[in-house]
């Protein structure tokens, strides 16, 4: 939570299918209080509009990321009311290499890359901080803060998944966006809830966004 000093989990969107993902992550470490810092790739913001038919931009992005976090996963807008809820956003250009997070100086929880592409995977494994999403991830492993990885592609090949371990052994959690249906999935939001909430499992952030398994079978909602 915001104590009076801020410290952001910083959200990395990459140029992989699922932007839905990015945006149910985000509503969901609002609604918990947290401070964040986005960095939206240039490849995820050909995705976004693709997917959503929202253009992202520099210069208007609380206007544009607006919008994206109103959308529900079937494309309705103005699904979730996010008014007043950017208050504590900061928006970092994918290209500024000397922003704020790019240093391991600059105070944050950890990161969250959802979705992540095997572009993504494979340059924050190699190092390469080709740019500020890269870098940051670098930067969260150096600083042994969490980092969760939240793969979105299939099938994997053997490169991708020696990444993935890579990853794993420097210490992130990689996490495939995998819904499962045992919470009752009803709509496409749950599913995408289900991926959102695993995520912020990961980082340990409170959340209601999908039903936990208690033990019990059949306890999940039937829509008859």
């Amino acid at each position: 939570m915001n104590d009076g000093k801020r410290t952001p989990w910083i959200v990395g969107v990459s140029g992989a299918s699922g932007t839905p993902y990015a945006a149910a992550v985000l509503r969901g470490l609002l609604g918990a209080g947290e401070s964040v810092d986005l960095v939206v790739s240039r490849a995820s913001r050909l995705t976004l509009l693709d997917e959503t038919g929202i253009s992202f931009r520099d210069a208007h992005w609380r206007e544009d990321l607006a919008a994206w976090l109103a959308r529900g996963a079937d494309g309705k807008p103005d699904t979730f009311d996010v008014s007043g809820a950017l208050d504590d956003v900061r928006y970092w250009a994918a290209g500024d290499l000397a922003a704020g997070p790019s240093s391991g100086s600059y105070p944050a929880k950890g990161m969250l890359v959802v979705p992540a592409s095997t572009a993504a995977v494979a340059g924050v494994a190699l190092g390469l901080s080709k740019d500020l999403l890269q870098r940051v991830a670098s930067v969260t492993l150096k600083e042994r803060r969490p980092l969760v990885v939240a793969v979105r592609e299939t099938p994997l090949n053997g490169q991708t998944l020696k990444h993935m371990v890579a990853l794993d052994e420097a210490g992130a959690v990689v996490l495939p966006a995998s819904p499962a249906f045992y919470a009752g999935a009803t709509h496409i939001q749950d599913l995408v809830d289900f991926v959102a909430g695993r995520v912020l499992d990961a980082a340990g952030v409170p959340h209601e966004l999908y039903r936990r398994w208690e033990g019990e079978l059949g306890g999940a909602p039937r829509s008859d």
